[in-house]
């Protein structure tokens, strides 16, 4: 058999520059969690932002879809939660996927074709970026929410392209940074381009029902495609595409990441079901999680670019070092906090950050302890 030591010299090269990773058994319990000593630590790291993760179902739903979508895998309850989250986004039709990544990178995939032009931020979800790289179109990724360098290219080349795509985040998981959408739609009216928004972390966060940051900004309308997850602000498992039928309709007889997977768990889906159910009628949970998000921006002297990208929930502190990063992270844990570093390659070099996530479950007290922590912290490393 041939040797694979190769890979532990690239293991080793990872180690020296403190961008290994390993699983870490964890055991979440609502704004809680275990880590693998059993030290309970305040959860300052997942993406349940409305605190709907925790919730039990009770109902005796079956745990296997059994087969992809199109085979016999696609329930009443899938078609029910596709129908109401096209209800959610204000559009004609929905599909599920199995997962946010195979709807960002199916979807993208599919729809741009040979002679096609996609314009891509250059902060997009890896998702997207990997949607882009499968594609048959060509691709240039602009500067991070430059809608001027995207309007540029455009006057320049449009004619050269039969279909243009603007494929962007909504909101930047890593920065927690909003999207010029409106400037953006404004471009892509005037060249007759397609916009392709993702809202994984919009959805259930933002916007007067919960739709995302495509309804906070006005553009619903705007914007054709949608895509979004279930693993974040609904607390569950899987992701979607919200659009025209005719787009809903071509996904299905030609996106791979959605024909050739095993469709989502009836039990997922009856879960997604209850828990959008849950953010539309308690309001609360989102007005709750856009205040900590404020508050914890305004006390550590945070800024954001406009009122609402300041009630997103996921606050970065670029540290810079990625060994820097890993030990302030590390003593936020001995404090009772996990905060996660995130370093290289999920952001750019010299950008090493902690990425604080917040939870409508997180009480008043334990965001006080977090900034008090982190301030000491802060002030002993200077």
């Amino acid at each position: 058999m041939k040797s694979f030591d190769y890979l532990a010299d690239r293991l080793d090269a990872l180690a020296e520059q403190h961008r290994l990773r390993r699983l870490v058994p964890r055991n979440v319990m609502g704004a809680s969690l275990l880590d693998a000593s059993c030290d309970s630590l305040i959860n300052f790291g997942g993406n349940d932002y409305l605190g709907l993760a925790a919730n039990l179902t009770t109902a005796e739903i079956a745990t296997g879809s059994t087969s992809s979508a199109l085979v016999c895998g696609w329930t009443v309850l899938h078609e029910q939660l596709a129908q109401r989250l096209a209800v959610l986004e204000s559009t004609e039709a929905a599909v599920l996927f199995p997962s946010g990544y195979a709807a960002c990178s199916g979807t993208i995939a599919t729809l741009a074709e040979p002679g096609d032009l996609i314009l891509s931020d250059q902060l997009n979800h890896a998702s997207l970026i990997d949607g882009c790289r499968l594609s048959a179109a060509e691709c240039v990724v602009y500067p991070h929410r430059d809608f001027h360098f995207v309007a540029d290219v455009l006057a320049k080349q449009r004619e050269r392209f039969h279909r243009v795509w603007i494929v962007t985040d909504g909101v930047f998981s890593m920065d927690g940074h909003i999207a010029p959408l409106v400037e953006l739609c404004d471009v892509a009216d005037r060249f007759e381009t397609h916009m392709v928004v993702d809202e994984a972390h919009g959805t259930g966060v933002l916007g007067r029902s919960g739709s995302g940051v495509c309804e906070a900004l006005g553009v619903k309308h705007r914007v054709a495609i949608r895509i979004g997850t279930l693993s974040k602000a609904v607390g569950c498992q899987g992701g979607f595409v919200a659009g025209p039928k005719l787009v809903v309709d071509y996904l299905i007889n030609r996106c791979r990441s959605l024909i050739f997977s095993t469709a989502l768990a009836p039990a997922a889906v009856m879960a997604s079901m209850t828990a959008i159910e849950s953010f539309e009628r308690e309001s609360h949970r989102r007005v709750r999680v856009q205040r900590l998000a404020r508050e914890l921006r305004r006390r550590l002297s945070l800024r954001a670019s406009c009122d609402l990208e300041a009630s997103v929930p996921i606050v970065p502190i670029v540290l810079g070092d990625d060994r820097h990063t890993m030990e302030v992270s590390a003593r936020l844990a001995r404090a009772g906090y996990f905060v996660p570093a995130i370093r290289p390659p999920t952001v750019p070099p010299g950008t090493s950050r902690l990425r604080i996530s917040l939870s409508a479950l997180h009480t008043d007290a334990m965001l006080d302890g977090l900034i008090d922590t982190l301030s000491n912290l802060m002030k002993r490393s200077e």
